[in-house]
């Protein structure tokens, strides 16, 4: 899929979660673009994977471009960021789950801001 065709991909899925839930998580965005299978995620959530980028199907350009694109359209609809922990399921301890393979605080915290609907929002 060229960035073209990515880019109106990810609208139409932006604006669907919005409908739908009321957010938009990258998480959610990757799950429906097929990027991951709702089965990688589960065994990343319980920490059989050590991060969430071994999994996805792409590589780490194409990554980032999807995560730009997610903030791009927040900002352009007035969504309101939102951090969210994302924890270990399951027994043990609640470690915070790694999405990228280097680990890296910015990297780290694109992948885990959600961008709300705030009260204002016009549809």
């Amino acid at each position: 899929m060229n960035r073209q065709e990515l880019n109106k991909k990810v609208d139409q899925i932006v604006k669907k979660l919005i409908a739908g839930k009321g957010f938009v998580a990258p998480l959610e965005v990757f799950l429906r673009l097929g990027a991951v299978s709702p089965e990688q995620v589960e065994e990343w959530r319980f920490g059989r994977v050590p991060y969430l980028e071994r999994v996805l199907r792409g590589n780490l350009s194409q990554f980032n471009f999807i995560l730009s694109l997610i903030r791009k359209q927040a900002r352009e609809l007035e969504l309101k960021p939102s951090h969210t922990a994302y924890v270990k399921w399951g027994k043990g301890p609640k470690r915070p789950l790694r999405f990228s393979k280097s680990g890296d605080p910015t990297m780290e915290q694109r992948y885990t801001t959600h961008y709300v609907v705030s009260q204002d929002y016009k549809k």
